[in-house]
């Protein structure tokens, strides 16, 4: 029986429907840049598999840590033991995160990583509440329970991370059951003053202001200017408002930075990472927070504790996997790559503005090692069915893109070499042009 017939019987996929899906391409091995199906076929990871694979395919230098770990300790409980692995990652993650952190929580993905910040955020305020001693008589004045994020924002698909996440498809189904948030748009030239002023209004009540710097990824690959989010986020510490920054897809070169709050002057009190942190190799999400909030959970009472845990949080395979992967990402090696991706990229985003006359294309953006823009076919949205269109004509190529509806985007890995980046943007402007913008009909 093939790998697709055994997979249809007993796999349910995430983000796909189970009546008339695609069926899913059997992958038997990576090679760096590629993936390789049953048949030998290679196709180029042009979206480094949900924009976690930083250096590659089976990297034979972190496959090496994996197996030395896998030889030594493959996991054990973390409440009341700790190992060097994990030691060692936070020793090396603090001094390089932007801002001053004190402490690294871990957990297993990045969606509990937002989840960690956003039940730490809110316990900070209850645990300033609570009077020093049992019973836990609280405070009103003191306890804020508001958290504050951007309109089309995702955070991710437990529900904390949902109730903070923009109201949309991927949270339809649950918006009886979510927190209420207070919702703003991204900061623009047209709107900084009136988002200024709604946060001096309500800032006593908001404990925590959420937000994806620079990059809104899920929703779009929507990108807005670093000096408003400044702006805003200088606001939100005046009114002495928790900023939490939800690095999961940003992180680790994505924005041409190691961290895409390095490109602002104003830095968060918790930053959530995932996905590259282990180079795509294994599941860790790392939620690190400033000392003034490790403070709120120093005390005699025990109810101040932070109740909050995974099975296989810090697990050491996942540990080793980190820091093989920040010792590829500090070589001069990887730099030189980002650099010349970050080049490759404005350069193609302007190709893509030259051609934009004759494409049926909009709003060319880029970002550090992002690029994206949207196909002006059908709705601007994830259900858009333009992207299974778009996809399936990439891999009759062997290029591999998911676009998120009709936004097709690019984010490589950085093994990817100029060769391979030149021949994935022709092929790229060879699928667009297929794309045929469908006639108006005048109504009646």
């Amino acid at each position: 029986m093939q790998l697709q017939e055994r997979d249809k019987a007993v796999i349910w996929h995430p983000f796909t429907p189970l009546k008339q899906a695609p069926v899913p391409l059997p992958i038997v091995r990576g090679d760096g840049l590629y993936l390789i199906d049953e048949q030998g076929r290679r196709y180029m990871d042009a979206i480094s598999s949900w924009w976690v694979n930083l250096h590659g395919h089976a990297h034979p230098y972190i496959a090496r840590k994996l197996y030395e770990q896998a030889m030594t300790l493959e996991q054990v409980i973390f409440a009341g033991f700790t190992h060097l692995p994990a030691i060692e990652l936070a020793e090396r993650l603090l001094p390089l995160l932007p801002g001053s952190f004190s402490k690294i929580f871990y957990s297993d993905n990045g969606s509990t990583s937002t989840e960690v910040a956003i039940k730490m955020a809110l316990q900070y305020w209850w645990n300033r509440s609570l009077h020093s001693d049992p019973p836990a008589d609280a405070s009103p004045s003191l306890k804020r329970t508001t958290i504050l994020a951007f309109n089309n924002s995702y955070h991710g698909d437990t529900f904390g991370a949902m109730s903070v996440s923009d109201r949309s498809v991927f949270t339809m189904a649950f918006h009886d059951k979510l927190f209420d948030v207070l919702f703003i748009d991204t900061p623009s030239a047209d709107n900084i003053v009136s988002l200024q002023q709604i946060i001096a209004d309500k800032g006593q009540n908001i404990a925590a202001f959420i937000y994806e710097p620079l990059v809104q990824g899920a929703g779009g690959m929507k990108m807005y200017d670093v000096r408003l989010l400044d702006q805003l986020i200088a606001a939100a510490k005046q009114q002495a408002i928790i900023c939490i920054a939800d690095e999961v897809m940003t992180g680790f070169g994505r924005t041409g930075q190691l961290f895409a709050s390095q490109h602002g002057q104003q830095q968060p009190d918790i930053i959530c990472l995932s996905k590259g942190l282990t180079g795509g190799t294994m599941a860790l999400g790392v939620t690190a927070a400033a000392q003034f909030i490790v403070d709120a959970f120093v005390s005699d009472n025990a109810l101040k504790t932070f109740f909050h845990g995974h099975s296989f949080t810090a697990n050491p395979l996942a540990c080793a996997a980190a820091l093989a992967s920040l010792d590829l990402l500090q070589q001069e090696t990887c730099r030189r790559n980002i650099d010349q991706l970050v080049t490759f990229n404005a350069n193609f985003a302007q190709r893509l503005r030259t051609l934009q006359p004759g494409l049926p294309i909009k709003n060319v953006r880029h970002l550090g090692t992002i690029l994206a823009f949207e196909i002006t076919q059908g709705e601007d949205n994830y259900l858009n069915n333009l992207a299974a269109t778009i996809t399936a004509r990439a891999m009759q190529k062997g290029l591999y893109i998911r676009p998120l509806g009709n936004t097709v985007y690019t984010m490589p890995p950085y093994c990817i070499t100029l060769q391979e980046l030149e021949w994935m943007a022709d092929t790229i402007i060879e699928i667009i042009q297929d794309i045929k913008t469908p006639p108006v009909v005048p109504m009646a």
